[in-house]
């Protein structure tokens, strides 16, 4: 009787290299573009998030005859301001904390008096380097 040799069916080690080398070299492509596209999502992300805050100081100008002051910030949509002249007048809270946090959670930054929105409030959100100015995904996004 003779015996048939069985030959092992496996991956050598080499066709693994080829196949890792492949996969690397296709990562290295696509990677910078997805991150890019994320950042980029977070930037969108922050305009209706300003929106929201907007609405909610909408709301709250509605209900006290006022927007906040520098001074009390954008907490007083949380919390109720120890201010006797809106006894019975504030209904908040007007939003959730969660929301006062740009994409990056950052805190979204709240100025009384307008820079670029002269006569109004701003709503600043500082972007991916959580600072003033900035290009790309680091740029300011401001309520319109």
């Amino acid at each position: 009787m003779e015996r048939k040799k069985q030959k092992d069916e496996a991956f050598t080690l080499v066709e693994l290299l080829v196949v890792i080398v492949i996969i690397s070299m296709l990562g290295a492509f696509v990677a910078p573009r997805v991150f890019k596209q994320i950042g980029k999502s977070k930037r969108d992300l922050a305009r209706p998030r300003l929106a929201l805050v907007e609405d909610a100081l909408e709301r709250f100008a509605i209900n006290c005859g006022r927007y906040p002051d520098d001074s009390e910030g954008l907490d007083v949509l949380l919390v109720m301001p120890d201010d006797e002249t809106l006894e019975g007048k504030w209904d908040g809270p007007y939003l959730k904390r969660s929301l006062l946090l740009d994409p990056w959670d950052t805190p979204i930054v709240y100025l009384a008096e307008g820079e670029i929105n002269p006569g109004s409030y701003d709503l600043i959100s500082l972007g991916a380097d959580r600072e003033e100015g900035g290009e790309g995904d680091a740029e300011d996004v401001f309520n319109e």
